[in-house]
C-alpha cells in the first residue's frame, strides 16, 4: 500500500527536527521544490568519512533510501561531484546535510 505523500518542504523540516532531537544537527544546503522535489541526504561521519543517500520509492510506493555514492565512504570531493551531477539533472532537488558520526541516517529511513 502506498503511503500518503507529504509535500517535500514539510517532510524535510520534519526530518531535520527528528535528527536534531537525536543530537544529529542538519541543515539545508540546497532548497528544492517545496511540493515535490527529490531529496539527497549528505551524511558527515568521523574523520572525513561521508556518503550520500538518495531518496527513492519501493515498488509498493513506500519511501526508501539507497547509498548513492556506493558502498565505500567518499570524501568531500566525491560528495560534491555527485551532488553537482544530480543537481544538473534535477534543479528541484533538495540537498540536506546531517552530522552522522556512524554514517547511519539520523532520521527514520528504510535503506535498500
Amino acid at each position: 500500500m502506498e503511503e500518503p505523500r507529504l509535500k517535500t518542504g514539510l517532510w524535510v523540516r520534519a526530518m531535520l527536527r527528528q535528527a536534531g532531537q537525536k543530537g544529529n544537527p542538519g541543515m539545508v544546503l540546497h532548497h528544492g521544490d517545496d511540493d515535490a522535489g527529490g531529496v539527497l541526504a549528505v551524511l558527515l561521519g568521523r574523520a572525513g568519512r561521508m556518503c550520500v543517500l538518495a531518496q527513492t520509492r519501493t515498488p509498493d510506493g513506500r519511501r526508501a533510501w539507497f547509498r548513492a555514492t556506493g558502498e565505500t565512504d567518499v570524501d568531500q570531493a566525491g560528495v560534491d561531484a555527485y551532488v553537482t551531477r544530480q543537481m544538473e539533472r534535477d534543479p528541484d532537488l533538495w540537498v540536506v546535510e546531517f552530522d552522522a558520526p556512524d554514517l547511519a541516517p539520523p532520521f527514520e529511513a528504510r535503506l535498500i
